[in-house]
Parts: structure tokens; C-alpha cells; sequence
């Protein structure tokens, strides 16, 4: 019997990145109309901003994005190193581990029994469970490389490796919890409260916020770009040598930016100053990777024209580029005291959560899903350009809106009059946003729309394909 990849675990993941990229769209798509009509919901408790807003983060993150991570992850470990994963039991429990952790958090957001940090219901389970499944992961991917046939381990396989560890590190310290037992009673045992207290709490918080964003939504997701951008340009990564020092600079780097979050607060000085030091160092490893992507497709530029699948990658890094540019720049103490706070941050997060991870994600399923299911293309190649462009218009919409939006909204603060007091009120500086809102409800149901086009394309390739589980592993050939 000749040897197969494991092909089922990856088709899984990725049928299930489409899915939950639709449900964390459609609760942001709902949020951002919450923001104009507040009643939109009749008022119901558990379909309030408050509960909404942190389930629509972790559906399109940990969700929609990390089933992405999980579906490419495990093919590109097969693929680059010519061997099946270690264990398919072993993928099978973390693919229903993970869609398990998912729905509990789900439930968990919708009825208010989430960390507040301080105090918290059902959430220390929860973390236990992630552990575990992220543990099996961990061993999944790590003992795949131990048996791998070739010598070389490619660098998107670093890439991985390294947001695999970080993530595990983050979760470990920043979900440390003291389960509350002292007040007695059954259920006692279900509740925690934080490990952390004060200034301490805060700085480990934002440890693991911007780190789970440089890890978990970079450092993973370049993993994506160092296999799916040289496959479909068909041309070797630009620059060996420049992707290991990417690696190794932006991993060092990233670890010490947390603190650009918490400018002019109560955390010391002198580590406000060395986050955002070490923010703006982060600019030469991020457009280092980035310009080590689009070169790749020297010689192969005409290729954009007819490729959408290519379009989306390829713009996905300009979108990186923008974004981890303005993430430095924002770190600067004095565009901080401007922007901190207003609705420029909720554009520039959405700069790198739609334009940079979705744009990639969503270019990588369109290159997987033919191939795990006997097809050579998507049902419909029109269907993704156009896809592209809903998405592509959206983001510009989203994020331009915001922009001004947000500028607006610091000027508007920060203005006096002669006498000392404050031009507008807080009223007023909300009024003056509705217009920006709803351009930005516009956008991202754009955005949306695409994600809805998508499934209609996924599902026409599976009707019209079949499950491939005979993918022949080649005979080893040394690096």
C-alpha cells in the first residue's frame, strides 16, 4: 500500500474556516449596525454590544482565522515534508478539540460568563480545555517534522513552529486564574479571579494582546505566504536568505512592543518608551517579509492579471505593508495622545484583521479547497475576482471611513476654548460619527457578501469533486 497524506483533517479545517469566517462576519457586520440603530436587537440582553463585540473578535481570530492556520499548517507540513502527519487519531481530536473549545466559547460570550479579568464564571475550564488541544497540536505538528524525509525544514514550517510555541507561552501566563473556593456553596469550584492584580494585570494583558497579534495573526499567517504565494506565482521565494532573517528579527522583536497599548497610563515610563522603541524597530523585519513576497513574482507580474486567487495574496501583503507601517507609527507618544481611544484604532486593527489575515486566508482555502477535493480550480474563477473586489472595495471603505473618523474624533477631544474648557461635548463628538459608521457598515458587508459568494463557490467545487484521500506521498529527495 503506497503512502498518503492525511488530506482529511486539512479538508475539515478548512470547510470550517469558511464556515466561521461567515458567522464572526455576520455578528461584526451586526455589531457595526448596533453602533447606528442601538435597538436593532429589541434590547435583548444576550444579543447586547457588550456580548457581541468580544464573540465577533473570537470568531473571526480564533475561529475563522485560527481553522485557517490549522488547515494550512497541517498540509504544508505533509507537503514540505513528505510525510503523513504523526498520528490521524491525534488530528482528529484536535480538529474536534478546537471546534469544541469554539462553541463553549461562544456560549460563553453570549451569556455573559467571560474573563473580566478580575472575576470570572466557566472560563478557567475553558482555558484547560485549550491547553490540551493546543498541546496535541503542538506534539501533531512538531513530531511531523521529527519524521519528515527530507533534511530541510522549509522556512514556512519555522514560521509555524514559532507561533505554535509563542501561543502556548501566552496563553500559559496570561490566562493564570485563581479558582475562587473560600465563599463556599456547589459552584464554587467555576469561578476565578485573575492572578493579576493593578498596573501588573495590565501589563500582562497587553503582553499577550499584541503578542497573540504578532504571533497568532502575523508570524502564523506569513507561514501561509512563504508556501501559497511561491505555489501559485510558480516561481521560488525572492529571497532564501532574507526570509531567515525575517524569521529571526521579527520573533525577537515582536516580544517587546506590548507596551505601545498602555501610553500614558499608570505603567512606568520607561516601559512605555521601550514598547514603543521596539514597535517602531518592528518596521524593517515586517517590510523585509513583505517585500520578500511581492518580489517573488518577478518575472511573473503579468500573472495578476488573470490570477484572482494571486490577487488576493499578493494585495493581502500590500495590506501588511500599510498596516505595520501605521502600527509603529501609532506607537509614537505623540500620534498616540491622538488616535489612542478613537475609531483610527479600530480601522488600523481591521487594516491587518480584513486586508492582511482574511485577504490571505481567504487566497489560500481558493488554493487548497480544488486540491483536497480532485478539482484543478474552484467551480468558478469569475466568482473569486469578483470576490476580490467586493472585499478589496469593502476594506478601503472600512478602513478610510475610520480614519477620518477617528482623527475627527481625537481633534474633537482634545479641542478648548480660550478659557480652558472643552469646544464640544462628549455628545457631540458621537453625533459626528454616524456618517463614518455607516460607511463603515457598508464596507464591511461588503466584505461580508464576499464571504457568502465564497461558500457558494466552495460548495459548488465539492458537489462537482470528490473527497481525495489518495494523495501519493513522492519518494524522499534530500535537501
Amino acid at each position: 500500500m503506497e503512502a498518503t497524506y492525511n488530506y482529511k483533517v486539512v479538508r475539515q479545517f478548512a470547510i470550517m474556516t469558511v464556515v466561521w469566517g461567515i458567522v464572526g462576519m455576520l455578528v461584526g457586520v451586526l455589531i457595526a449596525a448596533q453602533l447606528i440603530w442601538p435597538d436593532i436587537t429589541l434590547n435583548l440582553p444576550w444579543l447586547s454590544y457588550g456580548r457581541l463585540r468580544p464573540l465577533h473578535t473570537n470568531a473571526v481570530i480564533f475561529a475563522f482565522g485560527g481553522c485557517g492556520l490549522f488547515a494550512a499548517s497541517l498540509y504544508i507540513v505533509q507537503r514540505t515534508c513528505q510525510t503523513r502527519l504523526l498520528s490521524d487519531g491525534l488530528a482528529a481530536f484536535v480538529f474536534w478539540g478546537w471546534q469544541l473549545v469554539i462553541l463553549l466559547a461562544a456560549v460563553s460570550f453570549i451569556f455573559g460568563v467571560t474573563t473580566g479579568k478580575e472575576y470570572a464564571e466557566l472560563e478557567w475550564p475553558i482555558d484547560l480545555i485549550i491547553t490540551v488541544v493546543w498541546v496535541a497540536y503542538a506534539v501533531l505538528f512538531f513530531g511531523t517534522i521529527i519524521k519528515r524525509k527530507t533534511q530541510h525544514i522549509y522556512v514556512a514550517n519555522w514560521f509555524f513552529g514559532a507561533y505554535i510555541v509563542t501561543i502556548a507561552l501566552l496563553h500559559l501566563v496570561n490566562s493564570a486564574e485563581l479558582p475562587w473556593i473560600l465563599g463556599g456553596g456547589a459552584t464554587a469550584w467555576w469561578k476565578s479571579y485573575s492572578a493579576y492584580a493593578g498596573v501588573h494585570d495590565a501589563m500582562v494583558q497587553w503582553w499577550y494582546g499584541h503578542n497573540a497579534v504578532g504571533f497568532f495573526l502575523t508570524t502564523a499567517f506569513l507561514g501561509m505566504m512563504y508556501y501559497f504565494v511561491p505555489k501559485q506565482a510558480g516561481r521560488p521565494i525572492f529571497s532564501y536568505r532574507l526570509s531567515i532573517v525575517h524569521f529571526w528579527s521579527l520573533n525577537f522583536i515582536y516580544m517587546w512592543a506590548g507596551p505601545h497599548h498602555l501610553l500614558y497610563t499608570a505603567l512606568p515610563d520607561w516601559a512605555q518608551s521601550l514598547g514603543m522603541v521596539f514597535s517602531l524597530m518592528l518596521i524593517a523585519p515586517s517590510w523585509g517579509g513583505m517585500m520578500n513576497g511581492i518580489m517573488t513574482l518577478s518575472g511573473a507580474w503579468h500573472k495578476l492579471r488573470t490570477d484572482p486567487i494571486l490577487k488576493f495574496l499578493i494585495v493581502s501583503l500590500s495590506f501588511y505593508g500599510m498596516s505595520t507601517f501605521e502600527g509603529p507609527m501609532m506607537s509614537v507618544k505623540t500620534v498616540n495622545a491622538l488616535s489612542h481611544y478613537t475609531e483610527w484604532t479600530i480601522g488600523h486593527v481591521h487594516s491587518g484583521a480584513l486586508g492582511w489575515v482574511a485577504m490571505i486566508t481567504i487566497g489560500s482555502m481558493y488554493y487548497l479547497i480544488p486540491r483536497l477535493f480532485g478539482r484543478e480550480e474552484m467551480y468558478s474563477v469569475r466568482a473569486i475576482n469578483t470576490h476580490f473586489w467586493w472585499s478589496t472595495i469593502g476594506v478601503v471603505l472600512y478602513i478610510a471611513s475610520l480614519w477620518i473618523a477617528g482623527v475627527a474624533q481625537g481633534l474633537m477631544w482634545r479641542a478648548t476654548n480660550p478659557d480652558g474648557t472643552l469646544t464640544y461635548s462628549f455628545a457631540q463628538s458621537v453625533n459626528a460619527m454616524y456618517p463614518f459608521y455607516a460607511i463603515r457598515l457598508i464596507g464591511g458587508a461588503m466584505f461580508f457578501a464576499g464571504m457568502l459568494l465564497m461558500a457558494w463557490n466552495v460548495w459548488k467545487t465539492i458537489a462537482a469533486g470528490r473527497a481525495v484521500n489518495d494523495a501519493r506521498i513522492p519518494e524522499a529527495v534530500q535537501a
